[in-house]
């Protein structure tokens, strides 16, 4: 399908289903024996009309600290990728809130833009769906917005190692042998690069993670999937799941990763390529009238319109997210029989 085509039928819908503009307050998950505090951004449903929020050197449209409009509000988290922050998909969570969700998006400690201390080794990736579920514990449970949430209606959107995230969240259980030797200090600069042999290591045993099935609903975008490379890794993968892949990947994820995981899933995923797409296309549109030297995060392949893209993109997810997160859902896993085939869609 063609991007402007969905485009098209994207916005149709975002238009008959954005009811209300974003709330946005900064929220923190504390601290307890599974883990440090969790900074976090909280996107909601807000009667008001949307304004501009000053974050760092962002600007966000939003109602900061709007009260929740609504009540039984289906919940979903975000994960950002490596070096990443909780404002990295805002878009999304925009998107998401003006439609009538509560969106949570975390900064993973020790693991993001202000603090890459942990960034590398296994730990942080052992970790991370930890900190999924420690948020989701919260917004369930001691937070104050807790009675505005559907504990029954919790959906995830990860991006790059956040796409990982959500893979285990969903009961994937990778196999670290298949990473390239990660520096255990981010400044080291003596580590092999991805496409060199591994030297000789000994064997990590097999590793099951944290799963979350309160978790009815997940969308990832160019997830880190190497870790994912054969059936019984992902085998206990049955919820509804939507998979996008740039065309030309980046930053160790690799397109053909993405496509032997989507047809590798034991529920054929709602599986969608974005031509001439790079890896970090998926991230925030850049400001239009940035007038500094452009961002590495802000360049897209020649051609490539980042902003009617994730028009069409947010649009999509929503759609998925109201599909499989609708108050009367039916959350069975309903799994076909072996031997699918994953369905793709080429956007382009």
């Amino acid at each position: 399908m063609r991007l402007k085509k969905l485009l098209i039928a994207a916005l149709a819908s975002l238009a008959v289903t954005t009811a209300h503009a974003a709330g946005l307050k900064f929220i923190q998950i504390p601290a307890d024996a599974a883990g440090p505090a969790i900074d976090a951004a909280m996107w909601s449903p807000c009667a008001s009309p949307p304004g501009e929020v000053k974050v760092k050197q962002s600007t966000v449209p939003a109602v900061l600290d709007c009260p929740i409009e609504g009540g039984r509000l289906p919940l979903v988290v975000i994960s950002h990728g490596y070096g990443g922050w909780y404002l990295d998909l805002h878009d999304m969570a925009e998107t998401l809130a003006d439609a009538g969700f509560v969106v949570v998006a975390i900064n993973h400690p020790h693991a993001n833009h202000a603090d890459m201390s942990q960034a590398n080794g296994l730990g942080v990736l052992r970790q991370r769906p930890i900190d999924i579920k420690r948020t989701i514990d919260f917004m369930l449970g001691n937070s104050a917005d807790s009675a505005k949430i559907d504990p029954q209606r919790v959906g995830f959107y990860g991006f790059s190692q956040g796409g990982y995230t959500g893979l285990v969240i969903g009961g994937a259980d990778p196999d670290f042998n298949k990473l390239p030797p990660r520096c255990s200090d981010p400044a080291d600069t003596g580590c092999p690069p991805a496409n060199q042999p591994k030297p000789a290591r000994k064997q990590l045993p097999p590793e099951t993670l944290t799963h979350d099935t309160r978790v009815k609903a997940i969308v990832v975008a160019d997830p880190l999937s190497v870790v994912f490379q054969t059936a019984d890794s992902v085998e206990n993968v049955k919820v509804p799941l939507q998979l996008w892949s740039s065309q030309f990947g980046g930053d160790a994820v690799s397109p053909v990763d993405v496509k032997r995981l989507a047809g590798l899933l034991p529920r054929t995923p709602d599986f969608h390529v974005v031509s001439n797409a790079v890896h970090l296309s998926f991230l925030t549109p850049c400001p239009a009238d940035d007038a500094r030297k452009p961002s590495p995060a802000c360049i897209d392949a020649p051609g490539f319109d980042r902003v009617a893209f994730h028009k069409a993109f947010n649009a999509a997810v929503l759609a998925f997210f109201r599909q499989h997160l609708a108050e009367d859902q039916d959350h069975g896993a309903k799994t076909p029989a072996p031997g699918h085939e994953a369905a793709e869609t080429a956007v382009q």
